[in-house]
């Protein structure tokens, strides 16, 4: 007689999971992805226009440090 335990936990561990769009943009913002595409318009089989489109998604930090200012400012300029 064979078990068929071993199959259930690989059928439940291939099953989709369920995760809340919260959860999932939580992830993808926090590791970043980069979405790429290209568009092309054409008629008649002309091409008329082709669009290569990339993006970066990912999040930023809040309450880090600010960039530094630029080079050559003085602090003392703002002050009357």
């Amino acid at each position: 007689m064979t078990d068929a335990t071993p199959a259930r936990r690989t059928d439940q561990a291939m099953a989709p999971q369920r995760i809340a769009l919260v959860d999932l943009l939580d992830r993808v913002l926090a590791t970043g992805v980069v979405v790429t595409g290209d568009v092309t318009i054409s008629i008649a089989d002309v091409d008329l226009v082709y669009i290569s489109l990339q993006a970066l998604i990912s999040s930023v930090r809040a309450g880090g440090p600010g960039p530094p200012p630029p080079a050559g400012m003085d602090q003392q300029a703002g002050r009357s």
